[in-house]
């Protein structure tokens, strides 16, 4: 069965390696993957054919590998179905250590009630068939606003170069990657030839939106100049838009805490309301004569309130267009950037394939004759042999299924203690800071962590430990009658005695399953050198009771033997370099968490001294004592 299953995986690759599939738009490109979006009755439903659309790729580890991607995405290259047009895309985000990618790729033309298709293609040359971001955007599109920078003013994707006049904060907990965390300070949008609306004009307005409460006419946007103003109004969760006096009708509420897409359109002396890509309320209204700066979450300054509140809660994907875009355009944007089942439905990854032809430019003629020949090796390996390579396969698929979890895992616990180190510096000044008594203080470094950044912290091992010095500090301090009870020397021992026993519990994790890869290492050359040798003696056997001794009875059988220790090498010789590497990984870490350990007990022993000695005090006397 084994040798049956070997001899079917080798007749198969080497045809698929010899030649690419049809239509490969670039040989230097090793993957491609296709990407359907439907548009019929089964998925988005769009009544309108739609011309240079803008979409949205989202990427994670389930559709698409990213191992085999450069960093950063640099390589990726969106082709026509029939590979001779590349289509322009902008890349958001795209990590390749978290597995997450969000691209935005303009579509030349979808057709109403059908699929388009298509193809990604990776792995390849990071110059080659490049187009510029901004291309991403049809030049009706005035802003393109998606608030990835952290710190910083936020950048137009689009051409027109309509950056914010301040910087914003930041929350990874956006529907398509970061989001615009707005509370009291609005965003600034200044004026600009593209931005500034004309009496009677065509105009789009699309947004992500998450209020972090029902408010009454929060201002999600506005426009505003003395008397003339536009409004996009959110009261007690119901969207209106406000145009000078006139308010549109109210509608259905949309929920608190979940995103939820909004837009409007201003066409023909209507201004029409749309939530989730479906229309709600209108007005009868033309946008006015507006030459004013944008605003997110509020009112410009010196404009009078009239009732009215800064918005509370998160923003993401703002988009202006200068044109009124079809419902089917609206409706495609609020299905496609979503993440319900439809969304998966509208836009979807096959399975990758590998174009096994001349990747990067290298002949592979003489490569695709050797993988032949080890088919006909094989053909005449006996069941000796297939037994030691049964033994290798096993021992290679344990110990790279291993491997594979310990690279995630350790991945994981990298990203983690790099943010758990950026939060223990804000508290580490003052361990009295955090509330060793409330577990919500001590899982949020005394407030400071949000919910995201503790569902990541809690995989550190750095974090265990500071936990259970938390806890260990908590239970002795409530053996006093105050708080303010200070830690005995023996009490700091036991302490650290607690926290290198943590110190021993994350060892054990982290070096958990190695075993295997030794294994792999010390016994699949063995492995193979036993099916080598006992090959070889039924060869010369079995040469000595027929009487042949020519070269073509021997070499069959002596080549068929030695692939059994050619499979044990393959299963050592990778095995043995991703040892070493996780191996040097773990002892970085363990050497982390060391330092840390005796970072904590000596803030601990600072901050929490015996009784009677305050901090300050103690502080103060070792300064005495020092001059």
């Amino acid at each position: 069965m084994l040798r049956l299953i070997i001899s079917i995986f080798i007749s198969a690759i080497v045809p698929l390696a010899a030649k690419a599939p049809e239509g490969w738009w670039n040989a230097a490109w090793a993957q491609r993957q296709n990407i359907t979006i439907d548009a019929s009755a089964e998925a988005a439903n769009l009544g309108d054919n739609l011309t240079d659309t803008t979409v949205l790729v989202r990427l994670h580890d389930g559709n698409f590998q990213f191992t085999g991607a450069a960093e950063g995405g640099a390589d990726l290259r969106f082709v026509s179905a029939d590979g001779k047009t590349v289509y322009p895309h902008q890349i958001e985000r795209f990590d390749n250590l978290i597995n997450e990618g969000f691209v935005w790729v303009k579509i030349p033309s979808l057709k109403a009630g059908e699929k388009t298709s298509m193809n990604l293609y990776y792995g390849g040359s990071e110059g080659t068939g490049a187009s510029l971001p901004a291309d991403a955007y049809d030049s009706n599109t005035s802003l393109a606003l998606q608030f990835g920078q952290t710190g910083e003013n936020f950048t137009d994707a689009t051409k027109n170069a309509n950056n914010s006049a301040n910087p914003g904060v930041t929350s990874d907990g956006g529907v398509i990657g970061s989001s615009l965390r707005l509370l009291d300070t609005p965003l600034v949008i200044p004026a600009s030839p593209t931005l500034d609306w004309k009496s009677g004009q065509e105009l789009t307005l699309s947004a992500w939106v998450r209020p972090a409460a029902l408010q009454n006419n929060a201002v999600i946007f506005s426009k505003s100049l003395a008397d003339t103003s536009v409004r996009l109004l959110l009261n007690q969760g119901v969207p209106t838009i406000q145009v000078g006096n006139i308010v549109s009708p109210a509608g259905e509420a949309i929920p608190a805490s979940v995103w939820t897409h909004l837009a409007f359109t201003a066409a023909d002396g209507k201004i029409q309301l749309y939530v989730n890509g479906l229309p709600t309320t209108s007005i009868t209204a033309t946008l006015p004569d507006l030459s004013a700066p944008s605003i997110l979450g509020g009112l410009a300054d010196g404009i009078p309130d009239a009732g009215t509140e800064k918005y509370n809660g998160e923003l993401d994907s703002l988009i202006i267009s200068n044109i009124a875009r079809p419902a089917s355009w609206l409706k495609l944007a609020a299905i496609s950037q979503g993440t319900t089942d439809v969304a998966q439905r509208t836009l979807f990854l096959a399975q990758a394939e590998s174009s096994g032809g001349e990747a990067g430019g290298h002949g592979g003629g003489g490569a695709m004759e050797h993988i032949a020949l080890f088919g006909d090796i094989a053909n005449n390996m006996m069941f000796d042999g297939w037994i030691a390579i049964g033994v290798c396969l096993v021992m290679i698929i344990v110990g790279w299924t291993v491997a594979i979890q310990k690279f995630n895992y350790l991945n994981k616990i990298q990203k983690a203690s790099e943010l758990f180190l950026k939060k223990w510096k804000g508290v580490s000044g003052d361990l009295t800071a955090i509330d060793h008594e409330d577990s919500s203080s001590i899982n949020s470094f005394g407030g400071t962590a949000d919910a995201r950044s503790q569902s990541i912290i809690k995989h550190s091992p750095l974090y265990h430990i500071y936990h259970i010095g938390s806890e260990e500090i908590s239970n002795r301090l409530a053996r006093g009658d105050s708080r303010k009870v200070g830690l005995s020397r023996r009490s700091i021992i036991a302490i650290r005695a607690a926290l290198d026993g943590g110190l021993v519990h994350e060892t054990h994790r982290l070096t958990k399953g190695l075993i295997f890869l030794t294994i792999s290492i010390a016994g699949g050359p063995y492995v193979g050198l036993l099916g080598t040798v006992v090959g070889v003696m039924i060869t010369f056997a079995i040469i000595a009771k027929s009487g042949e001794v020519d070269v073509n009875s021997i070499a069959p059988g002596i080549a068929s033997a030695l692939l059994a220790t050619v499979a044990g090498l393959i299963v050592a010789i990778p095995s043995l370099f991703i040892y070493s590497y996780l191996n040097s990984r773990i002892k970085e870490t363990t050497s982390s968490m060391q330092v840390f350990i005796d970072e904590f007990v000596s803030k601990m022993a600072e901050f929490y001294p015996p009784v009677g000695k305050s901090p300050t005090r103690s502080k103060i006397s070792n300064n005495d004592e020092a001059a």
